[in-house]
Formats: C-alpha cells, structure tokens, sequence
C-alpha cells in the first residue's frame, strides 16, 4: 500500500495529476477540491493515497487531506459505491458536508449528487 506521494506536478486535469517522486511519474486519480487546492501548486506537494487493485487495473487516488481519504475510505464501503463514485461524490461535495447529510440521514442531499439513487 502507498500511504502518501510527495513530489513535483507533472501534469494536471481537473480528474487527474501526474506526480514526479525521484524520477517516476505516478497518474493519480483526484477529485475536484483536491485539485483547487494543489493546481496552481509549483512546489512540492504531498497527497495522501489509496491504491485500488480490480482485475484489469490498479488504480491510485489522491486526496489533499486525511478526512477526504478517510470519507472516500467510507463511501467505497458502502454497497453500490464505487471508487469512481466516491469520487463524484467528493468532487460535488467536501467531505464534512457529506458528513454532515449522512449524519442527519438527508437523502435529498445525497441523491442530488450524479450517481446516487434510491437504491444507493
């Protein structure tokens, strides 16, 4: 497991960044807060990880704080919710108003979020 990744911004997208640690590009998948908060980065950044292995990819993702990487942790444990999905999720919205709605049980909330439906 790669616990963080700290290094120079290679390449950037509002999904995705390209972080060099001593020579080795690594494509790390980000969401929407992450990526206002480290785009206009020129030093060194630092971005907590989570590596997630399928059959036909493995996968890194990148959070700029340990409570985005501990809700992510929380959603893809819920049964329907994808990495992709969690991702959409936290790109919509920040990790402590996703707190926030699930602790006060709001459904409105969540299901305006694209991915999320009933079922979910």
């Amino acid at each position: 497991m790669i616990a963080h990744i700290r290094g120079k911004i290679e390449m950037i997208t509002p999904t995705s960044v390209v972080i060099d640690c001593n020579g080795v590009g690594y494509e790390i998948h980000i969401s929407l807060h992450t990526y206002g908060l480290i785009s206009n980065k020129q030093e060194e950044i630092k971005l907590y990880t989570y590596m997630h292995v399928r059959e036909d990819a493995q996968l890194l993702y990148g959070f700029s704080d340990l409570s985005e990487k501990e809700m992510f942790l929380h959603l893809i444990s819920v049964n329907g919710v994808g990495a992709n999905t969690a991702m959409l999720m936290l790109s919509a919205h920040s990790a402590q108003a996703l707190t926030e709605a699930i602790l006060q049980s709001d459904v409105n909330f969540l299901k305006s979020i694209k991915g999320i439906g009933a079922k979910t």
